[in-house]
C-alpha cells in the first residue's frame, strides 16, 4: 500500500515538474536582457542566451533541467551565479519554522474548538465559533495578515510589521518577530482543521455504539473523547496533514506581506528577476512537500483505522 502510494506521489510529482517548467518557460521577459540591461546590443543578448542555454529547444530544456534534478544538483541562479541549493538552504529553515510556528498553535485549537463544538452541538459557544470559521475561511490571507498588521503593529504596536530576524536572534525574538505571520496562518487553517473534527465527531455520535455507550451512563464529554475521537482520527488526520502542507507551500504571500525571508519570499523575489532555475526549484519543492504529507495523511488514516488496514492488507 505505501509502496503504491509512493509510486503515485512520484508520477504526480512528475507531471507537476512538467507543468511548472511549462509555466516559467511562459513567464514574459528576457533574463538575458536583464541581465545586460536595456543598452545591450542584440549580438550580446544572443551570445549569452546561448551561454545560458536559453536558445535550446524547450522539450531539451526540460529534459537537460531534469538531468541536473535527477543528478541532485538544481542548478545555478541566473540572476547572480550562485548554486539554488545554496539559496534554498538559506529560505528554507525560516519558511519551516513559521509553518512550525503555525502549526504549533493551529492543530491544538483546532482539535479544542472542534470537540468542544461537538460537545456543545447547537449552543450559542458552537454558533459563534462555526460563524466565526466561517469568516475566516471566507477571507484571503493576505486580507487576515494587514488587518492583523494594522491594529495589532500600526495602532497598537505590539509586533513589528517587517517579521525578519538576524541570524543571531534569541528563540523568544524570533517568536515574536513571527508572531504576526504565524497568526495569519493560524486563523486560516484553524477554521478548516476545527470544522472537519466538529464534522467528523457528529457524523459518529448518531453510531449504534455511542448510543449504547450513553445508555450505560457515561457522560457526554467521555463520550466524544473516549469512544467517538479514536474512530474520527483518519478524517481529522487527513484535513490536519493537507493544512500542514499548506502551511508549508501556501506562506508565499504572507511571506510578502511581512517581508519574511522565506522560500515564498525567495520565489517572488526570482519571478521578478525572471530566474527560472530558483522559480522551478522552489515550485518544485512546495510541491514535493504537498505530496509528501499527503502520502503521510494517508498512511497513518489508514493504521489508525482497523478497518482500512485490514482492507489494505
Amino acid at each position: 500500500m505505501i509502496l503504491g502510494r509512493l509510486v503515485l506521489g512520484l508520477l504526480t510529482l512528475w507531471l507537476i515538474s512538467v507543468l511548472i517548467f511549462l509555466a516559467v518557460s511562459l513567464l514574459p521577459g528576457d533574463i538575458a536582457q536583464q541581465i545586460l540591461g536595456q543598452s545591450a546590443t542584440p549580438e550580446t543578448v544572443a551570445a549569452l542566451r546561448r551561454e545560458l542555454g536559453l536558445d535550446q529547444p524547450l522539450l531539451q530544456r526540460y529534459l537537460d533541467w531534469m538531468g541536473t534534478l535527477l543528478a541532485g544538483d538544481f542548478g545555478n541562479s541566473l540572476s547572480n551565479g550562485r548554486p539554488v541549493a545554496d539559496l534554498l538552504a538559506a529560505r528554507m529553515g525560516k519558511t519551516l519554522f513559521l509553518a512550525a510556528y503555525a502549526a504549533a498553535i493551529a492543530v491544538p485549537l483546532a482539535l479544542f474548538l472542534g470537540i468542544l463544538s461537538a460537545y456543545r452541538r447547537g449552543s450559542l459557544f458552537d454558533r459563534a465559533v462555526t460563524g466565526l470559521t466561517l469568516t475566516m475561511i471566507s477571507f484571503p490571507e493576505f486580507f487576515i495578515a494587514y488587518v492583523l498588521m494594522l491594529f495589532l503593529a500600526v495602532r497598537l504596536p505590539f509586533f513589528p510589521t517587517i517579521a525578519d530576524y538576524g541570524s543571531d536572534a534569541g528563540l523568544i525574538e524570533m517568536l515574536h518577530r513571527t508572531f504576526l505571520p504565524a497568526m495569519a496562518l493560524v486563523l486560516v487553517v484553524t477554521a478548516h482543521m476545527m470544522r472537519m473534527t466538529r464534522a467528523a465527531i457528529i457524523n459518529l455520535m448518531a453510531q449504534p455504539y455511542i448510543g449504547m455507550a450513553r445508555l450505560k451512563g457515561i457522560g457526554p464529554l467521555r463520550v466524544i473523547l473516549v469512544h467517538a475521537l479514536p474512530n474520527a482520527l483518519a478524517p481529522i488526520i487527513n484535513v490536519v496533514a493537507v493544512n500542514i502542507a499548506w502551511l508549508v507551500s501556501g506562506v508565499v504571500i504572507v511571506e510578502v506581506v511581512f517581508v519574511y525571508p522565506g522560500l515564498g519570499q525567495l520565489m517572488v523575489d526570482s519571478v521578478s528577476n525572471r530566474d527560472i532555475p530558483v522559480v522551478q526549484a522552489c515550485c518544485l519543492i512546495f510541491a514535493a512537500v504537498y505530496i509528501l504529507l499527503n502520502l503521510l495523511a494517508d498512511v497513518l488514516a489508514i493504521a489508525t483505522n482497523p478497518r482500512l488496514m485490514h482492507r489494505a492488507g
